[in-house]
């Protein structure tokens, strides 16, 4: 298979409350007809991924989310969080917070609590077993580093298991990463050279066997499965 670049600003701006954002990933087997036009299906168990703007002092309003697996990356700003799992916590840029709604669910609120817009990138997991326990998670991203902050087997004192994994790096200039596999990839700062391509912040990448260099220093989310 060729690989395919989506270009988030070819896509409508949409959003709700006081997010705009581009939805780039919507599975029909989540969301059916209602999918945005000319967004993705996931792989693996992975089914929705949103490039979000807050706007000043904006919020989503508290909603709940339950048998869903909730991944927010930080990539400009902060975020205050509200809810029913670690409520007053501030998510900052370059940190990623992981909710598990299982069975039990849970309902949040994150809130812009700046006078600028801040960006998030939104993913959701389905989970693989119904009415797991609700769980929250925190990752700081290391420069120079790939952090994995969702799936796998052997590491589930860290992550919430799944067969769906989501890496997430703050790529240095020049810095080389690769994986093997189908992947689906979203650059969300810098740019680089991805299977021999250009691509840059806003690009969305599936494909298989990823090779990447970065030309800046870059920042990318990888999602696979095992």
């Amino acid at each position: 298979m060729n690989m395919e670049i989506l270009h988030r600003d070819n896509l409508k701006l949409g959003g709700f409350a006081g997010l705009r954002e581009h939805r780039l990933v919507m599975d029909p087997k989540v969301f059916g007809d209602s999918a945005d036009s000319g967004s993705w299906s996931g792989i693996g168990n992975f089914v929705y991924l949103a490039d979000a703007k807050f706007i000043p002092k904006g919020e989503t309003h508290l909603h709940p989310h339950r048998e869903i697996d909730v991944i927010s990356l930080i990539v400009d700003g902060k975020i205050s969080h509200e809810g029913t799992l670690q409520a007053g916590n501030v998510i900052n840029t370059n940190q990623v917070q992981v909710q598990r709604a299982g069975g039990e669910g849970f309902t949040h609120n994150e809130v812009n609590p700046d006078d600028k817009e801040n960006r998030m990138i939104q993913l959701w997991v389905t989970p693989e077993k119904a009415g797991e326990k609700a769980g929250y998670k925190l990752y700081s991203l290391e420069q120079g580093n790939i952090i994995r902050v969702y799936g796998g087997t052997n590491n589930q004192s860290e992550t919430f298991a799944s067969q769906t994994i989501i890496d997430v790096g703050l790529i240095d200039a020049n810095q080389k990463i690769s994986f093997d596999g189908e992947f689906i990839a979203y650059v969300t700062r810098g740019n680089g050279i991805l299977q021999g391509e250009s691509v840059t912040n806003g690009d969305l990448i599936h494909g298989y066997d990823l090779t990447f260099e970065a030309n800046t220093d870059s920042q990318i989310i990888i999602v696979r499965k095992i």
